[in-house]
């Protein structure tokens, strides 16, 4: 197994006044949008401001002004006016000078399948796949830190904090667009490992509520099952296969651990890429993700994480397991696959030793 093990650049001083820049368009811009391809260069700097720039003539195409909509050639050359990056940024990029001087090294992910077009990887739980959201930087960001001589490097797809397996990163903007096609026109197969708190009908094998994304009032994001003639609800379809389920000891109805109605290890196919969809789609039949702190049964939960629990476990069970493509260049057809991360491995080897 491979692993990419790498340091973090320091950022630029921040006594260095910013500069004039004139950029040159390669395979991997062309074709883009000149305010898409500036938002992605000028990290940290406001949309407005961007736009700005451009409707005041100070992005320059080929010595020209251009609009926001004008789409880039391989070859063009584009001025950027000097700007100056948010506070924000600012403080992301002093934390990784940090982690830097501190020896740190970033992230090591387990790459699954590499080549010019595509990196597969294993990702861990507790990681976010970018920053935001109180995440000074996430998978993509170490990966760009590893690797300093990428010249492109962006996510195909996302996956939640919580959930570990397959994510995919295309290594050039033709192999991102041609996947990302194929996620839409549902070419691809993802299915996941799911484990649930309860007996898992074996008949139930279609869920298709469609779904609603909503804030709290902190604003944090939320989703919920909804009719189906809501107008705000969406599409979602997600296929169920038990793959075993028991959990309960026999002559004493009780459960190894926490749980008095048993588990199921289920293999879940997802059809539409919904936000939370499979935590969704389960907890809405009463059979939550053990681990979900946001769907699944919060009781549960903390009796699964105590530390003298038979089967301590302190995340969600939820993980991409296999993921199938068509490879962007080629047109072969993909198959990877994750194995289980040792924490889940050992939570089923203890409850449902049947499917290990």
């Amino acid at each position: 197994m491979k692993h990419i093990i790498g340091g973090i650049p320091a950022p630029p001083s921040a006594h260095v006044p910013p500069q004039v820049k004139t950029l040159t368009i390669d395979e991997d811009g062309a074709g883009q949008r000149l305010d898409n391809y500036l938002m992605r260069h000028l990290k940290g700097v406001p949309k407005t401001h961007v736009y700005r720039i451009i409707r005041s003539g100070e992005v320059r195409v080929n010595k020209g002004r251009a609009s926001a909509e004008t789409r880039l050639n391989a070859g063009d050359e584009v001025r950027v006016p000097p700007v100056r990056i948010s506070e924000r940024v600012a403080e992301k990029a002093q934390a990784m000078a940090e982690q830097v001087a501190s020896h740190v090294p970033a992230k090591a992910f387990a790459v699954l399948f590499e080549d010019d077009s595509l990196l597969a990887i294993n990702k861990p739980a507790g990681v976010a796949v970018h920053g935001g959201s109180g995440v000074s930087f996430g998978v993509i960001e170490q990966l760009r830190m590893a690797r300093p001589q990428a010249k492109f490097l962006e996510l195909v797809h996302r996956l939640d904090r919580e959930t570990s397996g397959i994510l995919l990163v295309a290594k050039k903007r033709s192999a991102l667009k041609n996947l990302q096609d194929q996620f839409r026109e549902r070419e691809t197969g993802k299915t996941y490992l799911a484990m649930v708190i309860g007996q898992w009908p074996a008949n139930k094998k279609v869920l298709d509520k469609p779904l609603h994304k909503y804030l709290l009032p902190d604003g944090e994001r939320r989703v919920k099952v909804v009719a189906k003639d809501d107008p705000d609800g969406m599409p979602s379809l997600t296929l169920v296969k038990v793959r075993a389920a028991g959990g309960v000891v026999p002559g004493t109805h009780q459960a190894p651990v926490s749980s008095d109605r048993g588990y199921s290890l289920l293999e879940v196919t997802i059809k539409t890429g919904r936000t939370h969809q499979i935590r969704v789609h389960l907890a809405s039949e009463g059979l939550p993700i053990v681990g979900d702190d946001k769907y699944g049964d919060f009781d549960s939960n903390k009796a699964l994480a105590r530390a003298n629990s038979t089967t301590p476990l302190k995340r969600m069970f939820l993980h991409a397991w296999r993921l199938q493509c068509n490879h962007p260049a080629t047109g072969e057809r993909l198959e990877l696959q994750a194995n289980l991360p040792t924490e889940l491995a050992q939570f089923v080897q203890q409850i449902l030793p049947q499917a290990s």
